[in-house]
């Protein structure tokens, strides 16, 4: 009894030096950081996505020091380091170009673990949940099976160079491949693919959603400290995309709604008559619109795919169109002296979306 509590005692040592430890090899600290922000979004202003605007202000703490050439669908890195040896990994949002809107309107779902072959010569085994009901877009997913293959040499050798804190940044669909990556590198954490005392801290800015409820439940699960923070000018439409569509196939198993049909056959003939109308009449619109979007959003838009990556093969998709907000939420709220400088007009649908309002509106914040 007395070596079990010896031994007990032991590992609550180690661990405690453990953490202490990793606390002082780390300066990112968890939670949103204004400063730390307003820096980041210079940093991906400089991307020369369809938002770049060479008048914004310029890094401060930053360096950009290596940036990649465009791979999968127009996606491309850039990566920035400080002196005092931190790292940023800056995701290019969408561009002007065909190809990068096909990737964000490639928004059927697929499982959050599996495989994608994207050509003869790159199948991109992914796990970024532990959940199997988790599912992600695929279009964003290719360009994190493109990017992550760039990027994970890059970090192994920053790694050795003595960096061991990332920032993971971007903005639009920059934010959206940023979840993505993120919940890759932390599971190959957890499989000792990359090295434990590595911190990452990511920051979605203006993203839109990256997948299901069961992702965002295991993914916040993950980062659960204030480590990812989404970003959001309340006025801004993007991070209400992709469309959501809610059915009963996507409530939990121990739910009054997955189990309804079997309570509404037990119920008496003329009761179950009129319970089944109802239900269908509630039901059937849901279910309809979830196909039709999976057939155009999914189906048809692989031609397409085809035409960039010839030898992509059909992903199995998943039977959801659940798209949910991801991540500790940080809502830029504007007021009156925002919509002053940035009066809002039908025709200008992007003036809530770019880097100004939300520079604007987090100085202020």
């Amino acid at each position: 009894m007395r070596k079990s509590i010896i031994i007990y005692t032991l590992s609550i040592f180690f661990q405690l030096v453990a953490v202490v430890s990793f606390a002082q090899t780390t300066k990112l600290k968890p939670g949103f950081d204004k400063e730390e922000f307003l820096e980041l979004l210079k940093v991906s202003s400089r991307q020369g996505d369809s938002l770049y605007n060479p008048d914004l202000p310029a890094p401060e703490k930053f360096q950009k020091v290596y940036r990649s050439p465009e791979m999968g669908l127009d996606n491309r890195w850039d990566l920035w380091v400080s002196e005092d040896k931190i790292a940023c990994i800056s995701i290019r949002g969408t561009t002007s170009k065909q190809v990068s809107w096909l990737d964000n309107f490639y928004a059927a779902m697929v499982p959050a673990k599996g495989a994608l072959k994207l050509s003869n010569e790159f199948m991109f085994d992914y796990h970024l949940s532990d959940d199997h009901r988790a599912a992600v877009h695929t279009g964003w997913l290719i360009a994190t099976a493109y990017l992550s293959r760039d990027i994970l040499p890059k970090i192994d050798s920053l790694y050795h160079s003595g960096y061991k804190d990332f920032f993971i940044m971007g903005h639009s669909q920059g934010g959206a491949i940023s979840y993505l990556l993120t919940a890759l590198l932390l599971k190959k954490q957890k499989t000792g693919g990359l090295p434990a005392e590595i911190r990452f801290k990511t920051y979605c800015s203006a993203a839109p959603k990256p997948g299901n409820l069961y992702f965002a439940y295991d993914f916040e699960n993950m980062v659960k400290d204030g480590w990812t923070l989404a970003v959001t000018n309340a006025a801004d439409w993007v991070p209400q995309a992709p469309f959501s569509i809610q059915t009963v196939g996507d409530f939990v198993e121990l739910s009054p709604f997955t189990n309804a049909r079997e309570v509404i056959r037990k119920q008496p003939f003329l009761k179950r008559i009129v319970m089944t109308k109802v239900y269908n009449s509630l039901d059937n619109p849901t279910d309809k619109a979830n196909r039709k979007f999976q057939k155009y959003l999914g189906k048809n838009l692989e031609v397409y795919i085809r035409k960039v990556l010839p030898q992509f093969e059909s992903p199995d998709y998943v039977n959801s169109n659940n798209y949910v907000r991801t991540g500790l939420q940080i809502v830029l709220y504007p007021n009156q002296e925002y919509f002053k400088l940035f009066p809002q007009d039908k025709n200008s649908i992007w003036i809530n979306h770019a880097f100004e309002p939300y520079l604007f509106l987090t100085s202020s914040y």
